[in-house]
């Protein structure tokens, strides 16, 4: 017995049309899931955070402290061409930084453990 809808031209059902390959989600096969949308990964805005990334995980693996690893990666991140008026925060960076990393993991392997102190605040001086 089939599953009512199976088979019958129902959107998303694994159904296929000449041509055109359906996934079971009803998306083109090899469409991204996300078409339609910005994708950061192909513009000059991920390149930015890539080579920021590429930077701050290459010298954290390689044993620098935090410090040191993001003032090199946010001044390759700041020396890339902006098309903006305005200058790349340090909060912004961090967050091109952890796309970057996020849209392909496999480029900066374990790459991840280090992403939550580029959000980490400053430690306030005690005020004794």
């Amino acid at each position: 017995m089939t599953a009512p809808g199976v088979g019958m031209g129902t959107p998303g059902v694994g159904v296929t049309t000449p041509g055109v390959g359906v996934s079971t989600q009803g998306a083109p096969v090899g469409a991204s899931p996300t078409a339609g949308t910005l994708d950061p990964a192909s513009s000059a805005y991920a390149s930015k955070g890539a080579k920021g990334a590429q930077v701050y995980c290459y010298m954290r693996s390689g044993g620098n402290s935090h410090e040191v690893s993001w003032n090199a990666a946010y001044a390759v991140i700041k020396r890339q061409p902006n098309n903006s008026l305005f200058k790349t925060s340090p909060e912004h960076a961090s967050v091109l930084i952890t796309e970057a990393v996020i849209a392909n993991p496999g480029a900066f392997p374990d790459c991840s453990r280090y992403l939550g102190t580029l959000f980490e605040k400053p430690s306030a001086p005690s005020s004794r």
